[in-house]
């Protein structure tokens, strides 16, 4: 751990502070794995330097943890575990102005502590293993590298950002051609061979070809791909999208857990951490 404060907790002292400590990490997010894969996938080598980790300890044991995501803006963090710790974590070591928050619905409590959360739909997590999974049978192809324009075009149509030129090369998209037109496609948001999970995303169709059974060939296609070295393969979609709960079911992935996607925004001024920063500031020219 790097840094390190108090809180108090109705069975004790909690401590609160940021680690980069994989192991610890994976151990306590194993405990809800589903939940939790997006962060689990995290620990990978490649993502792992692009994250930020607090973690909040009763008793040397993890009660909580907070990972903040960075490149993105908003940032996206996730939190998982005991609503005193997760409050405190937010309190005083994973502060962003505003952020993309993935939580249970019985965390908004501890994340209102410090932040005004955004409305917003409740989200579903469904997941799929190689003894549930039910192939679609779909004109569904892998696509190359070189085809990011026609994906980027494609997706520009539903989604806010592209995609970078590596996402396919790192990831496993696959789409469906008609007349020679890119119409439907779906991918990965990340992938871990270390922990046997991925998560599918990016599943878009245009338009003018829904309804035809596009999204479900494309998405299975991936979710074939994936189940060949993961234990599970998971996806959200909003609770409020009853097709896409339709289409997922069909391919055989189950609800694990219904949470929030929210966008939330600090309620404290911007300069009430100076006074602390001064005092240190001043104590070291002190000493």
């Amino acid at each position: 751990m790097t840094s390190g404060t108090f809180a108090r907790r109705d069975r004790g002292t909690i401590v609160v502070a940021e680690t980069s400590d994989r192991a610890l990490l994976r151990e306590f997010l194993e405990t809800d794995r589903l939940y939790s894969a997006y962060a689990l996938c995290d620990l990978d080598d490649r993502e792992f330097m692009r994250t930020r980790w607090g973690l909040a300890t009763a008793a040397s044991k993890p009660i909580a943890v907070v990972l903040q995501y960075a490149g993105y803006a908003p940032q996206p963090i996730f939190v998982m575990g005991e609503n005193v710790g997760i409050a405190a974590i937010l309190e005083s070591v994973i502060r962003p102005r505003t952020a993309y928050v993935a939580a249970r619905t019985e965390h908004l409590t501890a994340i209102s502590a410090n932040y005004k959360i955004d409305p917003g739909p409740p989200m579903v997590r469904m997941w799929v293993d190689g003894a549930h999974f039910r192939p679609f049978a779909g004109d569904a192809r892998r696509l190359l590298p070189v085809e990011i324009g026609e994906l980027n075009r494609l997706y520009q149509l539903g989604f806010a950002a592209w995609l970078p030129a590596n996402a396919i090369s790192d990831g496993i998209y696959y789409g469906i051609r008609v007349g020679g037109r890119l119409v439907s496609a779906a991918g990965t948001h990340v992938i871990s061979k270390q922990a046997r999970l991925a998560v599918v995303g990016n599943v878009m169709t245009h338009a003018d070809f829904r309804g035809r059974g596009y999204a479900t060939a494309v998405t299975g296609a991936v979710t074939a791909e994936l189940l060949r070295f993961c234990d599970q393969v998971v996806l959200n979609v909003r609770a409020d999208n009853p097709p896409a709960l339709a289409a997922y079911r069909r391919l055989g992935y189950q609800v694990n857990v219904t949470f929030e996607e929210r966008l939330i925004h600090r309620t404290e001024p911007p300069w009430s951490g100076w006074a602390e920063t001064f005092r240190r500031l001043f104590s070291r020219k002190e000493s």
